[in-house]
């Protein structure tokens, strides 16, 4: 089977006395493609953030490509999440006046490649996401779906081995949202785990995985579901 690059087991997260997870257990495997939907307020975006390790669970483990983040201080975090994770947000978090591929190079910044290195890499990124003639462009000049894009090339310009991407097409309309969820999948085919948080049930009900979370609580797991299936199935046959 192959090997997990997340784990939550037993993980919660409390703000005083409101309880935004609770006792979530969740393994993602690489290569994975799947959505973690809910609706506002379900306690989706809070588990984005546990897995991305840009906040600690108040209760549970959670392990990162291996690694147990409670054991992690604050710099081995930053460096796990610079070299495992890429985030996309529903705000693209463009700089006005910057040019895309300068917008890209950025997300090599503290990575000690010289400007013309990270400048050569984030314009073969942003190729590879179907911007080649938008090197030069600035966030004005672009349309949403263009600007999510620029955002997801920035997202995967070191190779990240996961892409956690948070309502990556709520600002957009259908057919440019259809256009980025096109492109997550390209980037999964092309070997990266992805993990999709949405409110939209379409776009979850679309993925091969659906994680459905409530009032803190994963309410459903289509990946337990068909292996429950699938023991049910095997036992029948002995």
């Amino acid at each position: 089977m192959t090997a997990p690059v997340i784990e939550l087991a037993g993980v919660s997260k409390t703000y005083g006395d409101v309880t935004a997870l609770a006792g979530a257990d969740l393994t993602v495997r690489r290569g994975e493609l799947l959505a973690i939907v809910g609706p506002s307020g379900s306690g989706k975006s809070t588990m984005l953030n546990i897995m991305g390790t840009l906040s600690r669970p108040s209760a549970g483990t959670v392990r990162v490509d291996g690694h147990a983040v409670e054991d992690l201080s604050d710099r081995e975090l930053s460096a796990l999440r610079a070299g495992t994770i890429g985030f996309v947000f529903q705000s693209f978090h463009l700089a006005p006046g910057v040019p895309a591929v300068d917008s890209v190079a950025d997300g090599l910044l503290y990575s000690g490649k010289p400007r013309a290195e990270r400048r050569r890499l984030a314009e073969r990124t942003l190729r590879r996401v179907g911007l080649g003639h938008r090197l030069h462009n600035e966030p004005h000049q672009l349309s949403g779906g263009e600007k999510q894009r620029v955002a997801i090339a920035r997202a995967v310009l070191g190779d990240p081995p996961l892409l956690l991407a948070d309502e990556p097409t709520g600002a957009l309309d259908s057919r440019s949202g259809a256009v980025v969820m096109g492109l997550l999948h390209d980037l999964h085919r092309s070997g990266t785990t992805v993990v999709v948080i949405t409110h939209d049930r379409d776009i979850a009900a679309s993925l091969p995985r659906e994680v459905r979370i409530k009032d803190g609580r994963i309410e459903h797991d289509s990946d337990i579901q068909a292996a429950g299936r699938r023991g049910s199935y095997q036992g029948m046959g002995t």
